[in-house]
């Protein structure tokens, strides 16, 4: 009797553990062959990265360096000419020089700092988009990402 209750159990709690298991994509199994979560079937902005090149130069149109430099240069070359020189006009002329001299050198500054990356991805359904940004956060060959407002974003 109690060989048999016992055999009991273990087919009991046998059988409890096998409804815990998980499919091979992950999710837990739902008995229509799909699994919960497994929405990489159905992405259609979704690919993989084929390949990375890199750029010189920020893909996006950015005015900060020029703006930036505009203001420092202008902000020194008018402390400098108060000291060298009482005339108002000189001063001005000075400011605005610095400025234009300073607004072209952020903006060179800034355009060699940045750099730029050409990404290549294989979408899902056969079509190899390219996206251009200027950071990578992570993505690498291989990975898989979805594209979205003309980013990848890892997935």
């Amino acid at each position: 009797m109690k060989t048999q209750i016992l055999v009991a159990a273990m087919a009991v709690s046998t059988l409890s553990l096998a409804g815990c298991a998980t499919s091979p994509s992950g999710g837990y199994s739902s008995g229509s062959g799909s699994a919960y979560g497994n929405s990489q079937a159905s992405c259609y902005d979704c690919g993989t990265v084929t390949r990375i090149e890199e750029g010189a130069g920020s893909r996006t149109p950015n005015a900060t360096g020029a703006v930036v430099g505009a203001v420092i240069g202008g902000l020194a070359a008018r402390e400098l000419a108060k000291n060298r020189t009482d005339s108002d006009g000189k001063q001005n002329t000075a400011t605005v020089g610095g400025a234009v001299a300073g607004g072209v050198i952020g903006n060179t500054i800034q355009n060699r700092a940045g750099t730029g990356y050409n990404i290549f991805v294989r979408m899902r359904d056969g079509r190899e988009v390219v996206v251009s940004q200027d950071d990578l956060n992570g993505i690498r060959e291989g990975s898989s990402v979805r594209i979205a407002n003309n980013r990848a974003a890892l997935y």
